[in-house]
């Protein structure tokens, strides 16, 4: 069993910034990716950022310059710091562990997901 907890969310004005946090606990040996999803009321969940085993990160266009993704392999957490949020970045955040190898196999885990609010 793997669990994921994220923390770090919450109320800020426009211009301010957060720091989402999500650690994985449980039966695991390694992990291939960590991503941050969102999805905002009557929207399709996508993809914030992603950083894998090796440190390489992908980014969606509107975080682009905004957002960083970071990972601390051996604690199995991953971080999201947002600089400069936006009206339009409110939405519920998901964590989300690809290709986590443990005693059951192989699979994805998400997270609870953690709400940031953005005021104007």
């Amino acid at each position: 069993q793997v669990e994921l907890v994220e923390s770090g969310g919450g109320l800020v004005q426009a211009g301010g910034s957060l720091r989402l946090s999500c650690a994985a606990s449980g039966s695991i040996f390694s992990i291939n990716a960590m991503d941050w999803y969102r999805q905002a009321p009557g929207k399709q969940r996508e993809l914030v950022a992603a950083i894998n085993s090796l440190g390489r990160t992908n980014y969606a266009d509107s975080v682009k310059g905004r957002f960083t993704i970071s990972r601390a392999n051996a604690k199995n957490t991953v971080y999201l710091q947002m600089n400069s949020l936006k009206p339009e970045d409110t939405a519920v955040y998901y964590c989300a562990a690809m290709g986590v190898t443990g005693m059951m196999g192989r699979s994805d885990y998400w997270g609870q997901g953690t709400q940031v609010t953005v005021s104007s």
